[in-house]
């Protein structure tokens, strides 16, 4: 149960904050996109989790593919299937099929240095009193 509970957590917190930051850059959001943020950071926060000594960089690039590869998959089902026109990137150089581009996953690329911090920081919080019950037995045994 507590497992559920950290992942929900993880899941309502990139629902919320990816809508933010979109409403901050292009001053639009759709609700399709919560639930994008939501599963991009749930993602990133169990790769990062997972593979604990990745470097930052290497979290960055990672993070852009598995970003571009979220934002193609809901680009398919809300533009593509169900014509709703959230984004359309067929303006810019080097994208495909108008969904992903280039210069948006290099751009997930730097959105993951806060978010690599973040998920350590929800990773020390949610798992935080255990750790440090661990820690003070260890120093008292």
């Amino acid at each position: 149960m507590q497992k559920l509970k950290e992942q929900l957590t993880v899941f309502a917190t990139g629902a919320a904050g990816y809508p933010v930051i979109e409403l901050i850059w292009r001053q639009s959001t759709h609700w399709s996109m919560a639930l994008a943020g939501g599963t991009c950071l749930l993602l990133l926060y169990n790769l990062y989790g997972k593979f604990t000594k990745l470097s930052l960089g290497m979290k960055c690039v990672l993070g852009s593919g598995v970003i571009t590869a979220v934002e193609f998959v809901a680009g398919l089902v809300v533009n593509c299937w169900q014509n709703w026109n959230v984004w359309d990137y067929s303006c810019f150089k080097f994208h495909f099929m108008g969904q992903i581009c280039l210069v948006y996953s290099v751009l997930w690329g730097l959105l993951c240095l806060p978010v690599s911090g973040l998920c350590k920081i929800m990773r020390k919080r949610l798992h935080g009193e255990p750790a440090k019950l661990l820690k003070s037995k260890k120093a008292l045994g």
